[in-house]
């Protein structure tokens, strides 16, 4: 049986006459990487914020490891970890003074401290800068050291915002590597970010926030069979052809035409041979035959443009 770390039920945030989460229910379970994601104003970051008991339901409920956040917040802060998308630490102090402060305002046994927090530096690379003050850390560094902390104090659950943004790709990749060392370990993993791609390689479930509800919700393959049908993706380019010359082949559930000679075929098995076959017929100029396969942002683009045309 799956124990859940966050269970919101109804849950509804207002200010003033703006709704920003309507009605939301939400469960996440203990050792998942679990997605959130949406535009800008889509109600994650507001969820998050309920989560963590740092803003007020207006109304229904939302429990943490198991306690209130509003009425219970120093055992939800024991227990869970939050990297915001600026981590905030003090600039003046080196980077093992932080995690020190850190540790002291969590009770963290003084015995203890030193070990823990040696520990967690050697996890996210940063020994050799642990004496350096924070304002010479680039942002990937404060990003590990915001990590650092979270292995540190041993949370159960880890909530990161954007933990990418501004990342290179050579650090984004350490960081996802950081990210499943969590989740091996048995921390459920709360990530919000706008890279689908990253999101798609680590996350077990995934949210689509839109409006303050979740428009759609479960892993990226069920949730690509549910909204494409199709796993499988061709693209063609052919002067010379009509997209329409493409029907009945079997296999094909949709043709999408791209811009002039350029067409993406959602299909459930590889259908290259008869689309090329069609257009020699047809005596157009293939000039591109590629197979791929669907992905979260082709999942997110088509339930958004749904979106929009239901508006």
């Amino acid at each position: 049986m799956t124990t859940p770390v966050i269970e919101a039920k109804a849950l509804t945030k207002r200010y003033g006459t703006q709704v920003a989460v309507d009605r939301l229910d939400l469960t996440i379970n203990k050792g998942e990487v679990f997605g959130l994601l949406g535009p800008n104003g889509a109600g994650k970051t507001t969820t998050i914020l309920m989560a963590l008991g740092l803003t007020e339901p207006t109304g229904g409920s939302i429990a943490t490891v198991g306690f209130d956040p509003l009425r219970q917040p120093l055992e939800v802060k024991r227990r869970v970890g939050y990297l915001p998308d600026s981590v905030g630490f003090y600039d003046n102090m080196t980077g093992r003074d932080n995690l020190r402060y850190t540790a002291r305002l969590g009770g963290i046994p003084r015995i203890a401290v030193d070990g823990r927090i040696t520990t967690a530096l050697e996890r996210v690379g940063l020994v050799a800068a642990a004496e350096r003050p924070v304002a010479t850390y680039s942002r990937g560094m404060r990003q590990r050291l915001g990590i650092a902390e979270i292995i540190m104090r041993r949370v159960d659950v880890a909530i990161l915002d954007e933990p990418t943004n501004g990342l290179d790709p050579q650090s984004t990749q350490e960081f996802l590597e950081l990210i499943r060392s969590l989740k091996g370990e048995g921390m459920t993993v709360i990530l919000s970010s706008h890279l689908l791609e990253l999101v798609q390689s680590i996350c077990d479930r995934v949210a689509l926030f839109s409006n303050g509800r979740i428009g759609l919700m479960g892993s990226v393959k069920q949730l690509i069979h549910d909204v494409l049908g199709s796993e499988i993706v061709v693209h063609l380019e052919a002067n010379g052809f009509s997209g329409g010359k493409l029907e009945g082949i079997e296999g094909i559930d949709k043709v999408i035409e791209l811009a002039t000679g350029s067409w993406r075929i959602e299909a459930r098995r590889d259908v290259r041979a008869d689309v090329a076959r069609r257009v020699i017929e047809a005596g157009a100029n293939l000039e591109r035959l590629s197979l791929g396969t669907a992905s979260l942002q082709d999942v997110y683009s088509r339930f958004f443009e749904g979106q929009r045309h239901a508006a």
